[in-house]
């Protein structure tokens, strides 16, 4: 988060992981499919809609996506045939999407889980492709595994408008709380490279600029971003996420161009490099 902004960018997030067959992974790359495709077994749980799931592996925390989060997913689909149609595993990268623009089985079973879960659905046709041309007929079974999930940044936080009572303020007027806990215990120094996942918001809920819909964290040296940031990131350990309110002294000072007025962050200390 530089002096100079870069420009937002739009949210566009490929969808043909999902929505477009893909004949080529059907090589011998293929996956076979679970011996319980047709036939979900004992222990799996059906919901109201008609989903079916059961949990493969557990997951390692208690965080659920939200219905507009964006999430990143390891996952395999197969028709009813056995036949694998699509596969980020074998493609070697995990897919990112917002989850409110995929098939609706898709967004009941991935918000059923926790991250590091891995979760097999059966997802009905009508929740799935409803007979499309081109598209599996029938019944799809998916092996998903959730990554990681984040806010959309397009989303403000509840709290963007005030900085609210639970937050710690620092001497210098920075205020911030932990949003999620770090799994690292180093904290960057101040002339430190570090790389982070960040949306920032002006206080009337405007996303000025992200990370998240580049799909990528970005890099940066915490001597040449705004001084809220060179504080705040310094609070941090790796893994953790926390939200600040950055006063305008310690943000862009009134610059021409820049947003005015205190600002809210969200940031995510993904590696001290």
């Amino acid at each position: 988060m530089t002096t100079s902004i870069r420009p937002v960018v739009a949210i566009a997030v490929t969808l043909a992981a999902l929505w477009s067959p893909r004949a080529a992974l059907a090589q011998a790359s293929e996956l076979a499919a679970p011996p319980d495709l047709t036939a979900p077994p004992a222990d799996a749980t059906k919901s109201a809609t008609g989903l079916i799931s059961k949990v493969v592996t557990p997951g390692k925390s208690a965080e659920k996506p939200a219905a507009t989060d964006i999430v990143t997913v390891n996952y395999t689909g197969w028709a009813s045939d056995g036949k694998m149609f699509d596969s980020s595993v074998t493609r070697g990268n995990p897919s990112t999407f917002p989850l409110n623009r995929v098939m609706a089985g898709w967004k009941e079973c991935v918000q059923l889980m926790v991250i590091g879960e891995k979760r097999r659905c059966w997802v009905p046709q009508e929740l799935a492709y409803k007979g499309q041309a081109g598209r599996p007929l029938g019944t799809v079974v998916f092996d998903i595994e959730l990554v990681e999930t984040r806010s959309s940044p397009t989303i403000p936080p509840p709290d963007v408008a005030a900085i609210p009572a639970d937050a710690k303020r620092t001497a210098s007027g920075l205020a911030y709380k932990v949003l999620r806990p770090g799994t690292g215990v180093r904290r960057p120094d101040g002339l430190r490279e570090v790389l982070v996942h960040y949306t920032g918001w002006t206080t009337d809920g405007k996303m000025f600029d992200s990370s998240i819909p580049r799909g990528a964290p970005a890099t940066m040296r915490l001597d040449q971003v705004i001084g809220g940031w060179t504080e705040g990131v310094q609070l941090m350990v790796e893994g953790e996420r926390m939200r600040f309110w950055i006063p305008q002294d310690l943000a862009y000072k009134g610059q021409s161009g820049s947003p005015r007025g205190m600002l809210v962050f969200d940031i995510e200390l993904v590696k001290i490099n």
